[in-house]
C-alpha cells in the first residue's frame, strides 16, 4: 500500500514576532533546510527568515494552496495569534521534524 503524500503550509519567522514568511511545500524537511542554508537568494535569505514556527498538513496541493492564500491575506497580528496558540515561545520546530 502506498502512503498518501501530504502537503504543508508553513510559517517562518526571523525571531520572536519578527519578519514572517508563508510558504507551501510537499517536502517540509527539505524546504526548511533550503531556507536555513539560503539555497536561493530572495526574501527569506535577505531577511534571515528561517525559523519554522508553525505548520499544518493538507491532503492535497489545492487545499494547501488555498490555506496559504488565506493566511497571506490575514493581518499580521492574526498570524502572531495563530503561531502563539501552539507555539507561545516561537521555538524552531525544524529540529523536531521527522517526516
Amino acid at each position: 500500500m502506498r502512503a498518501e503524500k501530504a502537503f504543508f503550509v508553513y510559517l517562518l519567522a526571523s525571531g520572536l514576532r519578527g519578519t514572517l514568511y508563508i510558504g507551501v511545500t510537499s517536502d517540509l524537511l527539505k524546504r526548511i533546510w533550503e531556507h536555513k542554508i539560503k539555497a536561493a537568494p530572495g526574501f527569506t535569505a535577505k531577511y534571515c527568515v528561517d525559523r519554522l514556527v508553525w505548520y499544518e498538513a493538507h491532503p492535497t496541493a489545492e487545499s494547501a494552496i488555498r490555506r496559504e492564500t488565506q493566511l497571506k491575506e490575514w493581518k499580521r497580528e492574526w498570524k502572531f495569534n495563530l503561531i502563539e496558540r501552539d507555539n507561545p515561545h516561537w521555538i524552531d520546530f525544524y529540529s523536531t521534524l521527522s517526516l
